[in-house]
């Protein structure tokens, strides 16, 4: 099977502009294809995970991938998919996100000697004349044909500014750029993304002729990526820091049945005709399939100890082994008030719930407990000594951590 066909086989292309000439390339590893990241937090999430994969994918199979940081149309903001205006960030924040990315990704793609590239916009679009971009570019694009466009359509009853307006052909200079800098022939993006690539391809030749050579291809990224990117708390984030690998490894281990083998055909690299032999499952071992997928994905993005120990976290909580296993917090002096740290504060440091109305409400209803002891009064508090050898709480069934005071 070719590296295309297993990307079809995986359920990862929606739609392509020339399928014939993509499957050349890609097969015989002659893609210089480029994905680009939205740097509007500083991690990635399992929205981008998708984008990553692939990547991982192409790159493994001989094309060179070129990882986009949006550095400059972060500056702007993309309307696609948004139904208000996105808060604006300082040129700060923006290289502050840019590194954390690059730090993130390089789990995924080897950037070594030149086997892949990372960019960002902002060292081409903040240097651009604006009288120059209208002339040189602006001529190229029918503003009614934008208009057309899914991604201004379901912004201008809110109101679309201007802008907002130009981040389409922000990003179709970028594809251009990239084009005559590093050779790049081919874009991948998500199916709300699938205007401005297009866009991106016709500015090429315009500008270039319509001899130069142009392909753009369009994955279904982000209408999965974004639903398996969101949880009722938020994001699921790659960086251990905001969303641990335990944390990371239950958020698989509980997707919906339906989406289990969808999650581990389009992202894991397990063999197809293992994954085949999966869709007659049901019942009890669609649990253990969530268990395979939440392992690969926890291994690819924190490494397999991290994948272990989940896993065996995951089983200690599950089943009646012990608690020796459970994901640790450690409280510093800063947490405790003149030596101790009410049970609201405890609980809410170690992310069993939001805030300390959640907790009370789970102390009422006989939710929470400590060592197997429920605790019944929300007025409880620990001491540094208490803690000294760390005490395992537990909210609910499904949700415990090891505390321990440094």
């Amino acid at each position: 099977m070719t590296i295309y066909d297993e990307l079809v086989a995986r359920g990862l292309i929606a739609q392509v502009t020339d399928e014939e000439e993509i499957k050349e390339m890609i097969n015989n590893g002659k893609a210089v294809f480029y994905i680009g990241f939205d740097p509007t937090a500083d991690s990635l999430h399992v929205g981008h995970f998708m984008a990553l994969c692939l990547m991982k994918r192409l790159q493994m199979a001989g094309n060179k991938p070129v990882a986009l940081i949006g550095g400059g149309t972060a500056m702007v903001g993309d309307p696609s998919g948004r139904t208000d205006m996105r808060q604006m960030m300082t040129k700060e924040t923006i290289e502050h996100n840019c590194a954390c990315f690059k730090k993130q990704m390089s789990r995924f793609i080897d950037f070594s000697d030149g086997k892949a590239i990372m960019v960002n916009n902002a060292d081409w679009l903040l240097d651009l004349n604006y009288v120059e971009v209208l002339r040189d570019v602006g001529a190229c694009f029918s503003v009614n044909r934008m208009l057309s466009a899914e991604c201004y359509k379901q912004r201008m009853e809110k109101g679309l500014s201007f802008l907002e307006f130009n981040y389409m052909i922000m990003q179709s200079y970028d594809f251009y750029h990239l084009y005559q800098t590093l050779g790049c022939n081919m874009q991948f993006g998500g199916d709300d993304q699938w205007s401005n690539m297009l866009g991106g391809t016709e500015l090429i030749r315009r500008k270039l002729g319509k001899d130069a050579y142009a392909m753009t291809i369009n994955l279904l990224l982000n209408s999965e990526g974004k639903k398996m990117g969101k949880t009722q708390s938020g994001a699921v984030w790659l960086d251990p820091e905001k969303t641990t690998p335990y944390d990371f490894y239950q958020y698989w281990r509980n997707v919906a049945d339906s989406d289990v083998l969808k999650c581990i055909r389009m992202l894991t690299f397990l063999p197809l005709e293992q994954i085949d032999a999966m869709e007659s499952w049901e019942g009890a071992q669609l649990n253990r399939a969530k268990e395979i997928l939440a392992y690969e994905l926890t291994s690819l993005v924190h490494g397999e100890e991290e994948a272990k120990k989940a896993e065996a976290s995951a089983k200690a909580l599950f089943g009646a082994g012990s608690d020796a296993t459970a994901p640790v917090v450690e409280l510093g002096d800063e947490d405790f008030t003149d030596g101790v740290i009410d049970i609201g504060s405890l609980l809410v440091k170690a992310g069993l719930v939001a805030s300390k109305s959640e907790a009370r409400r789970a102390i009422e209803q006989g939710g929470v407990a400590v060592e197997g002891d429920k605790i019944t009064d929300f007025k409880a508090t620990f001491t540094k000594a208490d803690l000294a050898d760390g005490k395992t709480f537990r909210r609910g069934k499904k949700n415990f951590k090891k505390i321990i005071s440094k």
